[in-house]
């Protein structure tokens, strides 16, 4: 039996209704992937108000790599809702904050003991990361990536690249952040083609030491091991050994931004398990919980232990019944066994893909580590022209027939595979084969007489 249900057409008349009270009562600035409003959801369907039940590939922005409503982890959150629901770490402390840092000390990769804060987002992850670094190496300067993103507090936009919606209107940022150009294969900043460029994109760091920020005035460098707002772009294998021993030369901590690659996502509980990135400190939020609001920066204890006492924490961080949650959740990951689950996903979204990208002038890339993969939509794949009118296309026919996707990339031209991890085979291959429909439906509508797409 089909998982998608179309009672009506979508937006139903319930969401349209629903919407129209949105805009009346919500800021503009917060956007909407689509205009569906949910009702309920288990595993990888969702049913929205109007009753019509559609597959999840975009996961809560990649929060439900163990789904909708896992049961323990919903089982876990109600037998902490009958015991209290807050009292503040920072006041009176609670055994499960204390059993979550332990997991992810055991589980995030790098040498030597570590120590964990937990926090409320993933954004509040990458501040209190910088600060730790800034605090330990009495350093002032930050340097981040081309294309990246952190967050949308103040030190996060600074660090974060694409400008719109992001950044444009919030200026002035937090001085002493740099930033230079990622390992982006297929929009190569140095007009350079892998493996003959040697990795130029890593060694290039050295160059900026020279003449944009001195080396022993830099505290740290944070990268996403895979950008994901930047477009789910996975840089060669040489790139973090590279970047890392340059980093480790220089005294620089290593910050790894793991919020949205985290948690098996990429078919290892963390990116750089699989990149040969050697971290000091990482962020996460997003799957650590499986819907509820955390964050986390698990690091070197000798690092993490640089702030006094009092110059970290937050009245709601690490809250119970996120902590029971998130323990939940990796006990989930590891008894189902959800990194071996990404591959397999991955390498079924990668066929199917490899057949679009060789049918479709459209499709420009495919791309992508376990079960977060990505197509990257051009005009033309001799020019690589971003296709950004035609991604929203593809997006828009894929939730009106019943599967819901989000975008990413600088150019908004990627469509961004984040399924949960659970979802049954049956589920995946329906949501591919709307995907699919809708890519023809996009990229056979181009106009023979111009060359553009209609």
């Amino acid at each position: 039996m089909s998982s998608i249900q179309l009672r009506t057409s979508i937006p139903g008349p319930r969401s349209q209704a629903l919407m129209k009270r949105r805009d009346a009562a919500v800021v503009r600035g917060v956007f909407h992937a689509t205009p569906v409003f949910v009702a309920k959801a288990e595993g990888a369907v969702v049913e929205d108000v109007d009753g019509n039940r559609l597959i999840d590939f975009a996961g809560g922005i990649g929060c439900l790599n163990t789904g909708h409503r896992a049961p323990t982890v919903v089982d876990a959150i109600r037998r902490q809702l009958d015991r209290f629901l807050h009292t503040s770490f920072n006041v009176l402390p609670y055994e499960s904050y204390i059993a979550v840092c332990e997991k992810l000390n055991a589980l995030v990769p790098g040498k030597g003991p570590k120590k964990t804060i937990l926090v409320n987002t993933g954004a509040e992850a990458v501040e209190n990361a910088i600060k730790i670094a800034r605090c330990y190496t009495k350093r002032s300067a930050i340097i981040s990536f081309e294309d990246a993103f952190h967050g949308r507090t103040y030190m996060a936009m600074a660090a974060t690249s694409k400008t719109y919606p992001y950044k444009a209107g919030f200026e002035p940022f937090p001085a002493e952040v740099y930033r230079i150009p990622y390992a982006y294969c297929f929009r190569c900043s140095y007009s350079m083609s892998y493996p003959s460029c040697d990795v130029y994109c890593a060694r290039h760091i050295e160059d900026t030491f020279k003449r944009v920020v001195a080396a022993e005035s830099v505290a740290a460098v944070i990268v996403e091991p895979i950008l994901g707002e930047g477009g789910f772009v996975t840089p060669p294998a040489e790139f973090y050994p590279t970047l890392s021993a340059i980093c480790r030369e220089h005294g620089i901590v290593l910050i790894a931004d793991e919020v949205q690659t985290g948690f098996a996502r990429t078919g290892a509980m963390f990116a750089c398990e699989r990149l040969g990135l050697e971290p000091d400190l990482v962020t996460m939020a997003k799957s650590l919980t499986g819907g509820l609001p955390m964050g986390a920066v698990t690091g070197r204890a000798e690092i993490m232990d640089a702030p006094g006492v009092g110059q970290l924490g937050g009245t709601f961080a690490g809250n119970p019944a996120a902590c029971e949650a998130s323990l939940a959740v990796l006990d989930v990951i590891e008894k189902e066994n959800l990194c071996a689950r990404a591959n397999v996903l991955g390498e079924r979204f990668r066929k199917r893909a490899a057949k679009w990208q060789a049918r479709w002038e459209l499709v420009g890339d495919v791309r992508g580590l376990g079960a977060m993969q990505a197509l990257e939509l051009v005009r033309s794949k001799a020019t690589r022209e971003p296709a950004d009118t035609e991604t929203t296309r593809v997006s828009q026919y894929c939730y009106e027939h019943g599967l819901i996707t989000i975008t990413a990339g600088s150019y908004s031209n990627v469509i961004r595979l984040l399924v949960p991890l659970v979802i049954a085979d049956s589920q995946i291959n329906e949501g591919m084969d709307v995907l699919e429909s809708a890519l023809a439906h996009v990229a056979e509508k181009k106009d023979v007489l111009t060359g553009q797409f209609a």
